[in-house]
């Protein structure tokens, strides 16, 4: 087993489990699926379910699970990690991938707005901090890289990351069968 199927194997087991939790009435709010999520991370890690391979992705989840609560997501991020993992997420179009990876980013904490093409540029561009990890998109640019079916028909132009970290942005045109190549989450 390689470690896109363990990690599949590793979600898969959390979303069960969740899913067995809710059947029986043991899960029924938001708070109450953190808390179990959390403790069954925890329990996976103390007992050494899964291989130690998939150690640090049950590390960084129950982090994020005790650090932020609620607004942790952990379900949405297991069920992230099981499409993506199980080729799931591919057999989607390229439309909804995208969309996919930026609610991810939202969801580490990184500004995402689409731009009108007056706020995009000119005298009224709106002025974006480099301070803040950011990604913005032209929202013609958009419009324009997309058919009706989501599939990715024109390279999308008019992307702009800001990067708090490096203090730096950076200014794309990229074809998302590229994998968004100068979307470089991690900044490096």
């Amino acid at each position: 087993m390689n470690l896109t199927e363990k990690s599949a194997h590793l979600a898969w087991c959390a979303l069960v489990a969740l899913a067995l939790a809710r059947q029986n009435g043991d899960v029924v709010s938001p708070v109450q699926e953190n808390l179990f999520l959390t403790r069954w991370l925890a329990t996976a890690l103390k007992q050494r379910r899964f291989s130690r391979d998939v150690a640090p992705d049950i590390e960084w989840l129950l982090k994020q699970g005790r650090q932020l609560g609620v607004n942790a997501k952990l379900a949405r991020k297991l069920n992230y990690l099981w499409r993506s993992s199980s080729g799931e997420l591919s057999a989607q179009n390229d439309l909804f991938r995208l969309t996919h990876a930026l609610e991810t980013a939202k969801d580490m904490c990184w500004n995402y707005r689409l731009l009108s093409d007056r706020e995009w540029s000119g005298r009224n561009a709106v002025t974006l901090n480099d301070s803040i990890n950011g990604i913005y998109l032209s929202r013609s640019s958009l419009d324009a890289a997309f058919d009706d079916d989501g599939r990715q028909i024109n390279p999308l132009i008019g992307v702009r990351l800001e990067n708090g970290i490096y203090g730096h942005s950076r200014f794309c045109n990229t074809d998302f069968d590229d994998k968004l190549a100068c979307l470089n989450l991690s900044g490096v």
